[in-house]
């Protein structure tokens, strides 16, 4: 079953990993030496202003990544570091560097679960989790924080996680997506840690901004993002249809269903695709369109 053809993922980004690469007018990407299969090249964090400044997604606990990041710097204030959610990947290197700075921490408060996790299921990405750090101060949706002349808005985009944000640079194109949307795949949806409802809606959210050009936390930037955010709707849309095709035919548990939509997966992504399809069926669940029926030996899917 194929993805939609107006979706075209970007995988020819070349990171430039550990130099300051600006990106735009006073925005510079550093990018972590993390690249793998779920973060592709690298985490990106970024840094926002001139003389004074924002830092968003310090990024994983790696000693080249922090002294990078201390070298772009280069001995200006930090006036905050920002988060846009808290797996690992962009956290972990967090309240190192914030006591470093001598920066306050700011995010969408601690990490959290986007609904309470059922008898004896398992949340894939527990341990890719921040579940500790607490912020000094918590961001919420609408907020405005600002740096060196430079206004963002601050954009709650739960989804792949419950407290993802999205930050938009007022007056200019420029939108930092985090994971939430990403040129170079379509971002893991884990159940209980994520939601695909939430996921569909915050893609609306955005949709409903003036900006045009994502900057996300992996790969490279989007150019049409609000073409790219569609796509991406799309793709998920054309999921659903793909889980109740599946279950119609016969399919009974998510490992079938991801047999059938994914064949000929590459065996180390099968564990993503399980995720987002398990995501697909408790999204589908929850409107009514799959009946679950859960026991001691998992869990057995039906139509409606």
């Amino acid at each position: 079953m194929a993805q939609p053809a107006s979706l075209v993922f970007d995988k020819d980004f070349v990171p430039r990993t550990g130099e300051p690469v600006v990106v735009a007018p006073g925005v510079t990407r550093v990018t972590a030496p993390n690249a793998g299969p779920y973060t592709f090249t690298g985490t990106n964090s970024f840094l926002v202003g001139e003389k004074r400044l924002f830092l968003v997604d310090p990024g994983p606990d790696d000693a080249r990544h922090a002294e990078a990041l201390v070298a772009a710097i280069a001995g200006r204030p930090v006036e905050a570091i920002l988060l846009t959610h808290t797996h690992r990947d962009h956290s972990a290197l967090a309240r190192d560097t914030a006591r470093r700075l001598d920066s306050p921490l700011w995010f969408g408060g601690p990490h959290r679960l986007s609904r309470p996790a059922r008898r004896g299921e398992v949340n894939a990405v527990d341990a890719s989790s921040d579940w500790n750090l607490q912020p000094d101060r918590t961001l919420t949706d609408g907020e405005r924080i600002g740096v060196d002349g430079v206004a963002i808005e601050v954009i709650a985009t739960p989804g792949h996680c419950a407290n993802h944000l999205a930050y938009g640079l007022i007056g200019t194109d420029v939108l930092l997506t985090g994971d939430h949307i990403m040129g170079w795949s379509s971002t893991l949806v884990s159940v209980p840690d994520g939601s695909m409802g939430d996921y569909l809606a915050s893609l609306d959210r955005v949709l409903a901004t003036p900006y045009r050009r994502y900057l996300p936390a992996h790969g490279g930037p989007i150019e049409d993002g609000p073409a790219y955010a569609r796509a991406l709707k799309a793709h998920r849309e054309a999921r659903n249809g793909q889980v109740l095709e599946a279950v119609g035919a016969g399919a009974r548990s998510v490992g079938a269903i991801t047999r059938r939509i994914y064949p000929g997966l590459a065996l180390t992504l099968i564990p993503a695709a399980r995720m987002t399809v398990a995501a697909h069926v408790d999204y589908l669940e929850a409107r009514g369109a799959l009946v679950v029926r859960r026991g001691l030996f998992g869990m057995r899917i039906g139509p409606a």
